[in-house]
């Protein structure tokens, strides 16, 4: 049984732009590139949807996340759930047969990965849901892109914007996104991601 669709008004919908548009750009771009199961790369999984990557879900997260896609789309898919880096990207072929809609992706996004992630940016930022709704919407976009775990010279940064916004130094938290460039010298879409969040971060304060 599907559990019920749970929408949380946490994240403002200029946030909620900003991620889907880091993830996929927008609907046209999704629908021309990202129908179609991908591999971003480096230790991620087979990629559906907006940034629903594939080696952190089972087959249950299937069912419960994507209900509108056909049993035998999710039986394919569930092929590549668990597996990550180049185990993942040997799948991709093996995947061509399914075709996640724009529709169904984004419910997915709203409905099941947003408030998921909403939940888990709180607790690794100490349970904080008083913030600034842009300065929050910085967080959830950080843990999308990046996860939550804390531990680990490059968790450093996240630390220390944890630590910050429990002494109540909103306004040094902007250097510590732009601190993470350190972690993707080469990577130039993460680093202006980066940016852009200290940007929206920022915005959030002086709104």
């Amino acid at each position: 049984m599907v559990t019920p669709i749970i929408v949380t008004p946490l994240t403002p919908p200029e946030a909620v732009d900003f991620i889907i548009g880091w993830e996929v750009t927008s609907r046209s771009v999704y629908e021309k590139r990202y129908a179609k199961p991908t591999w971003p790369g480096g230790e991620s999984g087979a990629t559906i949807g907006v940034g629903y990557d594939l080696a952190h879900h089972d087959a249950d997260d299937l069912a419960l996340d994507w209900p509108t896609l056909s049993p035998a789309a999710r039986s394919t898919l569930a092929t590549a759930c668990g597996k990550s880096g180049q185990a993942a990207k040997a799948l991709i072929p093996s995947l061509a047969s399914v075709t996640v809609p724009w529709d169904a992706a984004y419910q997915c996004f709203r409905d099941r990965s947003l408030p998921k992630y909403e939940r888990q940016t709180a607790d690794a930022f100490g349970g904080r849901l008083d913030l600034p709704p842009l300065c929050f919407g910085a967080l959830v976009s950080l843990v999308y892109n990046r996860g939550a775990g804390m531990a680990g010279d490059s968790r450093a940064e996240m630390r220390a914007i944890r630590d910050l916004i429990a002494a109540g130094k909103l306004d040094e938290a902007p250097d510590q996104f732009r601190s993470m460039k350190r972690l993707w010298p080469t990577v130039e879409g993460l680093r202006n991601r980066r940016e852009a969040e200290a940007v929206m971060w920022e915005r959030g304060l002086s709104a």
